[in-house]
């Protein structure tokens, strides 16, 4: 099982931007799909984007659409987050999750997370 280590959340005004990270270790990261889901108070976690163990396929949630763009380095073992214009119900915790399946990853069907990383965006 591949670990995980997300990263780079914090407080932002509405508009800006942020870029999360989500560090691996542990298997072949490259053979993994990669995922970015989140939770805000009081609500069930949510799929917001995903892609394939090449970066050639992804898939993003209609909240995030044109706004996030995920993207991974291999050699770096890394999946980002970039997210810009972000509004106010952007705020959740951030989580990354990964499968060797992009199917599964985009029914976020996983048994345990990370601690995730916090992102605030104030109005």
């Amino acid at each position: 099982q591949v670990q995980l280590v997300e990263s780079g959340g914090g407080l932002v005004q509405a508009g800006g931007s942020l870029r999360l990270s989500c560090a691996a270790s542990g298997r072949p990261f490259s053979r993994y799909a990669m995922g970015w889901f989140r939770q805000a108070p009081g609500q069930e976690r949510e799929f917001v984007a995903a892609l394939n163990w090449s970066g050639g396929s992804t898939s993003y949630a209609d909240s995030v659409k044109g706004r996030f763009t995920i993207s991974r380095d291999n050699a770096k073992n890394t999946v980002y987050l970039q997210m810009n214009s972000l509004k106010p119900d952007d705020t959740a915790v951030y989580y990354c999750n990964a499968d060797p399946s992009f199917r599964k990853v985009v029914a976020g069907d996983f048994g345990s997370w990370g601690q995730g990383t916090q992102v605030t965006v104030s109005s």
